[in-house]
């Protein structure tokens, strides 16, 4: 075999060989860049991760749990954290009260003060509670929970009141109609500018006073009570 021949050879099995790559490389250009880390998830662990429930109700299993099985539960995991009526533990976030207080100079942003959506109760409970254990209960026992901190919320008064996947979604929060679109991108466009100021700008903030000196803590009210709290 002449010295050309055998060149060509060579050449047509090294093309051969690096076929496989190259498609490969290809593949991997159209969809982005890839690192060969980790695996595809199977259905079923997209199946037990996919549990979001939106404003609509959308994506609520079925189930139910009734305001008083709920309190038992409550009382057994949360009521530690978040008091036995949902008044918050110390630093531990109060669930209920703070009615007509976000207006005030101390808004307490509760379930039945500020939450828009009751079915968003559910998913953000589920999803996150209880605290450190998050998702170890029954799609029952998550109704039940979300009953009882409505209930706390005078949002349902009945305790033998069953919240299911039929109800949950029309049930109404006090605050529904309290939030706005965010319209920064019109009502706040004269503030931004497309090329930052580097010539004949204003003068730096001159700092004043730190907050470690000022006294920028809210006084209690006269009742000795943290203002704002019911």
């Amino acid at each position: 075999m002449s010295k050309s021949l055998k060149f060509a050879a060579v050449a047509l099995l090294a093309c051969a060989l690096c076929a496989p790559a190259l498609a490969q490389q290809k593949a991997d250009a159209k969809s982005g860049p890839r690192y060969h880390i980790g695996r595809a998830p199977t259905a079923d662990e997209i199946r037990g991760w996919d549990i979001d429930v939106r404003p609509d109700g959308q994506g609520l299993p079925e189930g139910k749990g009734t305001v008083a099985q709920g309190e038992k539960l409550f009382m057994d995991n949360c009521s530690s954290c978040h008091g036995e009526f949902g008044e918050g533990n110390g630093r531990w976030p109060v669930l209920a009260g703070g009615k007509g207080s976000l207006t005030s100079d101390n808004p307490v942003k509760t379930v039945g003060s500020y939450w828009p959506y009751a079915s968003t109760v559910f998913d953000y409970v589920r999803h996150a509670m209880p605290y450190g254990n998050a998702e170890s209960f029954s799609v029952d026992e998550y109704y039940a929970l979300v009953a009882y901190v409505l209930y706390l919320n005078d949002v349902v008064t009945d305790q033998n009141f069953e919240l299911t996947n039929k109800n949950l979604a029309t049930i109404k929060m006090p605050n529904e109609q309290g939030f706005v679109m965010d319209d920064r991108a019109t009502s706040e466009k004269s503030f931004w500018q497309k090329d930052p100021c580097m010539k004949d700008c204003i003068a730096p903030v001159k700092i004043t006073a730190r907050a470690a000196v000022i006294d920028v803590t809210p006084e209690d009210g006269k009742d000795g009570k943290p203002r704002g709290v019911e």
